[in-house]
Parts: C-alpha cells; sequence; structure tokens
C-alpha cells in the first residue's frame, strides 16, 4: 500500500530538516513524499535537495496559502493514502507510516485514521508540553468545534475525491471545514487508533492565542452554516474549557 505524504513550507530553514529527518526514518518502503514550497527566500530549498533519495515530488513557487499548498501536494499524490506533515511538525517514532499501513490493511473500507500528536517546544523536542488527543473523538463533536489532530490524520486519496479538498476561504478553519464535509456529512467510515504519532512545536497558526481562537470560532461557525450543520457561538466556546479539561484528565 503506497502511502503519500505532503510537507508544505515557507521559509521553514529552522525547522524542516527535523521533519525531512522523521520521514527519511520511517521503516516503510512505499512513500510518496511531496513537499510543495511557497517561494521560501531562506535556505529551505537547499535542505530539501540535500535529501533527492527521499523526497519524490518538489514544487517551489507562490501559493495562496498553506491550504492551496495542501490543495497541490493531495493533487499531486499516488498513494492509496495521503497524510500531511506540515514543515514544523515531525514523526514521533520510525514505525508510524507501517502502523498506518497495517490498520489500512486490515479494513478496506475504512477511509480516515486518526493518530494524536504531542506538542513540544524548542528548548526540547523529546519532551511533550501537552497532548493533543483523538480519544474519544466522534463526529457530533465538530459542532462544538472539537476535532481531531489534523496532523495525525491520514485519509484515502478516494476520500478527497469524493468529498473535495480544502476551501481556500479559510485562514485558519479549512481543515475543520474539510473534517466537517468527510466525517459529519460525508460519513467517513473512521478509527481512533490511540498512538501518539506525530510531535508538533507550539506556536503555529491554529495554536496562537485568544486571536486564534476568535478567528477560529468564526471561520468554525461559517462552516457549520455553509454544510447546514446546526451550531453557534455558545456552543463553540465550549471548547475551549473542554480542552482544557481534557488536558487536565488525559
Amino acid at each position: 500500500m503506497r502511502i503519500s505524504i505532503v510537507t508544505v513550507a515557507y521559509n521553514s530553514s529552522a525547522t524542516i530538516k527535523t521533519t525531512l529527518d522523521s520521514v527519511a526514518a520511517q521503516c516503510y518502503p512505499a512513500l510518496d513524499y511531496i513537499v510543495i514550497d511557497g517561494g521560501s527566500t531562506d535556505t529551505t530549498l537547499d535542505i530539501v535537495r540535500e535529501h533527492p533519495e527521499l523526497v519524490s515530488q518538489l514544487v517551489s513557487e507562490p501559493d495562496r496559502g498553506i491550504y492551496d499548498a495542501m490543495n497541490k501536494g493531495v493533487q499531486r499524490a499516488t498513494g492509496e493514502i495521503v497524510g500531511i506533515l506540515n514543515s514544523d511538525d515531525f514523526y514521533r517514532h520510525a514505525r508510524v507510516l507501517q502502523e498506518v499501513a497495517d490498520v489500512f490493511a486490515a479494513d478496506p473500507a475504512l477511509e480516515v485514521l486518526m493518530g494524536d500528536v504531542d506538542f513540544v517546544s524548542d528548548e526540547d523536542l523529546n519532551k511533550p508540553v501537552r497532548v493533543y488527543r483523538a480519544t474519544g473523538f466522534r463526529p457530533w463533536m465538530l459542532r462544538l468545534g472539537l476535532m481531531p489532530p489534523h496532523p495525525a490524520v491520514f485519509v484515502r486519496r478516494s476520500a478527497y475525491e469524493r468529498i473535495g479538498l480544502y476551501k481556500l476561504g479559510y485562514k485558519i478553519a479549512a481543515d475543520f471545514d474539510f473534517l466537517v464535509r468527510l466525517l459529519l456529512i460525508g460519513g467517513a467510515k473512521y478509527r481512533v487508533s490511540g498512538a501518539h504519532w506525530v510531535r508538533m512545536r507550539t506556536g503555529g497558526a491554529s495554536t496562537a492565542g485568544w486571536r486564534s481562537n476568535l478567528i477560529s470560532t468564526r471561520e468554525m461557525l461559517r462552516s457549520l452554516r455553509e454544510n447546514d450543520v446546526f451550531s453557534c457561538t455558545p456552543l463553540l466556546l465550549l471548547r475551549l474549557p473542554i480542552k482544557l479539561l481534557r488536558q487536565v484528565l488525559l
């Protein structure tokens, strides 16, 4: 089973080597690794080009943002399974893709597989500071703005073909909107693995404090309304104390 991994990057020289090294360490041979660069002006491309045996496809050109770059990668994917690993994220261990492939191979009807994400700081990439878990997730929770961690979500390419790509009108919540269409509206068969697969640096676009929460709340509400799913701002704001409580309990 071929797996396509898409990494999107822009001026990512400080972090992308860790991402590349984690993909190179995977003990899974049937890998299609795609790097979509937004036209970096630093040394990002030099670092990527140091791995010609790893990177199947490299595209460097201006884009319309991170979700446009993700779409370019998904459209170029040749694998049956697609995962997205951003240029400041990295796999936790060398058997991640093998574990993903084993689960999908055991269930041909499975369309979505979710794992957990450890947040780390640049000071110590081996010490999680908090955990973002898919454990306990159900599609109805999207009405509250609760979603599985996107960097550890793997999707059959046929599901992208059925549901469509990421919508470009969102700054932060296009991945949320995609999961609403895929899981809540599209009824895709999914499984929560319970495994920790990805480590993610703190401080990204979706973890940048109250401004990010404000934008994401607005965009989530817009997505749910566009998809004819009932929700409201008070319901979406419930996700904040719920996420905090989950961090304490889990």
